[in-house]
């Protein structure tokens, strides 16, 4: 049993993760960033949750860019072969699900 507060996860630097769980070979990670992420496709699916913050979700559909703006309690899934990148608005923490080892 573990509590945590996610308001407290302050690493060094951007995308630093506090990993949480893994349950068969799924991860559940707490990253705090401040900085875009990179374009990337996971190796399976994945579960995105803004718990304090705002992001801007980039994903690309039919090889067309679109984007979400995600504020604390929204929730972005990618499913398998969705090309994505976080661009924070400001410090933000965010809680991911997704494959273990995935990028």
């Amino acid at each position: 049993m573990k509590v945590i507060r996610s308001k407290d996860f302050s690493p060094d630097k951007a995308w630093d993760a506090l990993d949480i769980a893994t349950m068969g070979d799924i991860t559940t990670r707490l990253h705090w960033t401040d900085q875009p992420y990179k374009w990337h496709i996971n190796d399976g699916q994945e579960v995105f949750v803004v718990l304090d913050g705002n992001v801007q979700m980039r994903y690309r559909e039919d090889g067309i860019e679109q984007s979400v703006d995600l504020n604390p309690g929204d929730i972005f899934y990618a499913s398998v072969g969705t090309e994505h990148v976080a661009h924070p608005k400001g410090p933000a923490r965010i809680l991911v699900v997704e494959t273990a080892g995935s990028v």
